[in-house]
């Protein structure tokens, strides 16, 4: 089958590159506003690029009329642009893929499912640790524990980010969604995907470099943080100059799902052509949460919070 793909500059696009390759199909065209892309020889040289999107729509509306159509779009351009980039693979009769977040607001949601309807097209996302062993694994042990159960979870993330962060769309909480939508979005799709439906969603910090809060799931009682400051990781992650901690706990037992990340969206991409991705309802879910961790008034310290919430708060590094 043939792909299209939006957004191939990006930190995410070679994994999309790599699935489309490892699952025997082609990519027959992409785009970016920036030409940065060589990583493309890695996988698919012969494919057309363009960094106008007039051009890259004319050239997939071309290869339409000369016989070749295009069966996916792939989306991994920055989060504001999800919903219209959807639209358009819809709108040329594609299917999509679409990275994560599938949007920023729960209505967009509402939207897409109407097109879906009208085009008789998919949209897919990627939540691809619900595809990995050991979160798969800890699902069917709490489906299998007595009705009533409720765990309490800890979730630590912190990826140290540079201060070009703050320049890039990713900084701008209007076109990224914030720190929780940016770097945690999968995380609150694992835990309702684990633990069930929202009961209460408490945030006591959200600032540009850190989240903090509490979900209270149907068997979760969970405590989060989220950074991209570096002075916020664990000391000993610090002294061995690492800059990523990636922690959760449930009753206090660490749950080890750090390898196996690399090969998830070729997983991913297995699914949903086999028919079994997951669709518009199945995203709906997480991006509610960011929404509305997005949109909450910080109560500060009050409750039940994260040990790491204490840390002290730092400037923003540009004022």
């Amino acid at each position: 089958m043939n792909f299209a793909l939006i957004g191939a500059a990006g930190y995410i696009a070679p994994r999309h590159m790599k699935a489309i390759k490892e699952t025997g199909h082609h990519l027959v065209a992409a785009y970016d506003k920036n030409d940065s892309v060589g990583v493309i020889d890695s996988y698919f040289p012969e494919a057309d690029f363009f960094t106008e999107f007039e051009r890259f729509d004319r050239h997939l509306d071309k290869l339409k009329r000369a016989g070749i159509p295009i069966d996916y779009v792939a989306i991994c351009s920055p989060n504001y642009l999800h919903d219209a980039h959807i639209r358009f693979g819809l709108r040329i009769g594609a299917d999509v893929i679409c990275e994560k977040p599938l949007v920023l607001n729960p209505w967009n949601v509402d939207a897409l499912k109407a097109m879906e309807q009208e085009t008789g097209k998919k949209v897919h996302t990627i939540l691809q640790l619900r595809l990995h062993p050991a979160v798969i694994a800890l699902r069917e042990k709490i489906k299998a524990e007595p009705a009533g159960k409720v765990h309490d979870v800890n979730l630590t993330y912190i990826t140290s980010r540079g201060k070009w962060y703050y320049t890039s769309w990713k900084g701008n909480v209007n076109k990224s969604g914030g720190i929780a939508t940016n770097i945690g979005v999968h995380f609150y799709d694992m835990l309702t995907w684990l633990f069930g439906n929202i009961r209460e969603n408490t945030v006591h910090i959200h600032t540009h470099d850190r989240a903090s809060g509490y979900l209270e799931l149907d068997k979760a009682k969970v405590k989060w943080f989220l950074s991209i400051n570096e002075h916020t990781l664990p000391e000993a992650i610090q002294q061995k100059g690492g800059r990523t901690y990636r922690s959760i706990t449930v009753d206090g037992e660490e749950i080890e799902f750090s390898e196996g990340f690399t090969d998830l969206h070729t997983h991913s991409y297995q699914a949903i052509l086999n028919g079994q991705g997951f669709s518009l309802d199945d995203a709906t879910t997480a991006v509610k949460i960011v929404h509305d961790i997005r949109n909450a008034r910080p109560v500060g310290l009050h409750g039940t919070w994260h040990d790491l919430a204490t840390l002290p708060l730092e400037p923003h590094p540009f004022g």
